[in-house]
């Protein structure tokens, strides 16, 4: 049988969209009306890449991001995906692209980070998909979920690595150099668990692309690690 779930999903893309058009337009980083998005707010989405390390099975990864998950960069992705305004992905786009040209390579595949079933069922996309797609960043399907997770919110670290441990899977992906795509990155366990599932179905990983990371305080050695990765 035919899967309809792409045209679903761009059908329900379309129409986030078109409601949006419908409904009093106000700013998603301050509140101002009459904009999707004021100018100023508009500025503090240029792209400010930073890199983290996240250890993963196999060896740690260089984790890019484009903004800080704070003030505007936090609302507006939150816009995106509790409030279905779609129209923001493309003010998004330009700090997941940079973020990806700061590891991207020749040849190199980039993998999104699968959303839910349930967050799908909910928005009707996928947010990291819908962003890429707004920066022309072409994307391959390799990780799938094999099992049902908690809600990440309000756990801490060992826990959200629990409840993240094998629940992906990936296939096709042996001799691929690959990037996992995300939205936001903040422990970095959700990342390791795609890593992993990559790593063992035979695909060189070269790091993760975020549009945005929360911030926390990196140490003098993580610092070090990353320098000499990101300049090799």
């Amino acid at each position: 049988m035919t899967s309809h779930r792409p045209a679903r999903s761009v059908v329900s893309a379309a129409l986030a969209d078109a409601l949006a058009l419908l409904l009093p337009v106000v700013c998603a980083g301050c509140g101002a009306p009459d904009a999707d998005l004021c100018e100023a707010c508009s500025d503090a989405l240029t792209p400010r890449t930073d890199t983290r390390r996240v250890d993963a099975a196999g060896g740690p990864i260089a984790v890019c991001s484009g903004l800080r998950f704070e003030g505007v960069t936090a609302r507006v992705v939150r816009a995106i995906k509790e409030e279905g305004r779609t129209p923001l992905a493309r003010a998004l786009a330009p700090a997941l692209a940079a973020a990806v040209a700061e590891l991207a390579g020749p040849g190199a595949v980039l993998v999104p980070m699968p959303t839910s079933r349930a967050s799908f069922r909910r928005r009707g996309y996928r947010v990291p998909d819908l962003v890429a797609r707004r920066a022309g960043l072409p994307l391959t399907r390799l990780l799938r979920p094999v099992r049902r997770t908690a809600d990440q919110r309000g756990l801490d670290r060992d826990q959200r690595r629990a409840n993240v441990a094998h629940s992906l899977s990936s296939r096709d992906a042996a001799g691929l150099a690959v990037i996992v795509i995300d939205d936001v990155v903040t422990t970095g366990v959700s990342l390791a668990e795609a890593v992993r599932a990559l790593r063992e179905a035979g695909a060189d990983v070269i790091g993760a692309a975020t549009i945005a990371a929360t911030p926390r305080r990196a140490s003098g050695e993580e610092q070090a690690w990353v320098a000499f990765q990101t300049h090799r």
